[in-house]
């Protein structure tokens, strides 16, 4: 693996600016007194081989460009983020300062500058900025080699305060709440569940659009008729909640408000034999490192460390648990499902 240039707190510093930039740019971009105005935020602009992008992504664009130039002439970088395109055309990555070639810059910068966009453009959720740093290995630089990582929530209209997180690779993780009218800013504690099981708890297997969500469904009976919960309809003692945006999920296995989430969109589409739709991607996971520094165990769903390539186009599958205990309850469960299934030898 390569050695980074700087400590890892010139990256959770440098990762810190560009979130808060990116959300007052965000916050700028809201109409006032509506969250759609006459130009919706949520008017599609474009489509990328990765994601769709929304009105409001295009107003963050213009700023992550520029920091990244700046910074660039610092320390010369590749930036991964969705939706940027090179000077060639190629979508994903892009060199800065503009002119350099890979190997010349002293580390990747891959960059979700909204996760949780959808959320955010109706002004329903926040969403996040995600930033993780790795050291230029390359195209083969992996999520396993991010070793600085900071994720900046980006608030709706009528909150004035925002959560910032950070995390170095060996160094545990931090958090602050920020006031954005005062600045005043006071710790944060992150505290994942120390609940054994699901009951009277929050646990999800991700839904979010048609395609997936019959065997999302079945997935989380089955985990909680096993995870400790049970299937009583007229008892319900496990809670769902449809977060979208992964950032935002970490965080609330984070915070202690979640107690496991699983996003194994890749694996319902293998099993089904459909098409690959939208599925997480490292972008959305190049924050991670926060939760897992935190205590939270993310795992691939199948018993092996979630990883992939720093790219804007593979599919990730991931699981989070607040703890070894729920790590240990569900995770069996989630690996016999799909074995079953075919996607695993039984």
């Amino acid at each position: 693996m390569g050695l980074l240039p700087r400590d890892g707190a010139y990256f959770v510093k440098h990762l810190c600016d560009l979130g808060r930039q990116v959300r007052a740019a965000a916050i700028t971009a809201r109409p006032s007194g509506n969250a759609l105005g006459t130009q919706p935020l949520s008017h599609v602009a474009r489509e990328t081989a990765a994601d769709t992008i929304y009105d409001l992504d295009t107003h963050i664009e213009p700023v992550l460009e520029e920091f990244c130039q700046k910074w660039g002439r610092e320390l010369p970088l590749v930036l991964i983020a969705e939706g940027i395109v090179d000077e060639n055309g190629a979508e994903g990555v892009k060199c800065f300062p503009h002119g350099i070639q890979p190997a010349e810059a002293a580390f990747r910068l891959i960059v979700d500058p909204i996760d949780g966009t959808r959320g955010l453009m109706y002004d329903k959720r926040s969403g996040w900025l995600l930033a993780g740093i790795a050291p230029n290995n390359g195209d083969t630089t992996r999520l396993s080699d991010i070793v600085a990582a900071v994720q900046v929530e980006i608030p709706t209209s009528k909150q004035n305060k925002s959560d910032v997180l950070w995390a170095v690779r060996g160094q545990g993780a931090a958090a602050q709440r920020e006031d954005l009218s005062s600045g005043q800013t006071t710790p944060l504690a992150l505290r994942p569940s120390r609940a054994v099981d699901l009951a009277h708890g929050f646990g999800s297997v991700v839904s979010f659009f048609p395609g997936t969500k019959l065997l999302a469904a079945e997935l989380m009976e089955t985990i909680s008729l096993h995870g400790g919960g049970g299937n009583d309809p007229g008892r319900p003692l496990v809670f769902d909640d449809q977060y979208i945006s992964t950032g935002g999920q970490l965080y609330e296995v984070m915070i202690g408000h979640d107690r496991f989430v699983a996003d194994v969109r890749p694996y319902f589409y293998h099993v089904t034999h459909q098409p690959a739709g939208l599925c997480a991607h490292a972008y959305d996971l190049c924050a991670m490192l926060i939760a897992q520094e935190a205590g939270v165990i993310v795992s691939n769903a199948l018993g092996q460390p979630v990883d992939g390539v720093l790219d804007v186009t593979t599919p990730v599958a991931w699981a989070a648990y607040a703890n070894e205990h729920l790590y240990k309850r569900i995770e069996p469960v989630s690996v016999k499902f799909f074995a079953d299934r075919g996607l695993l030898p039984t």
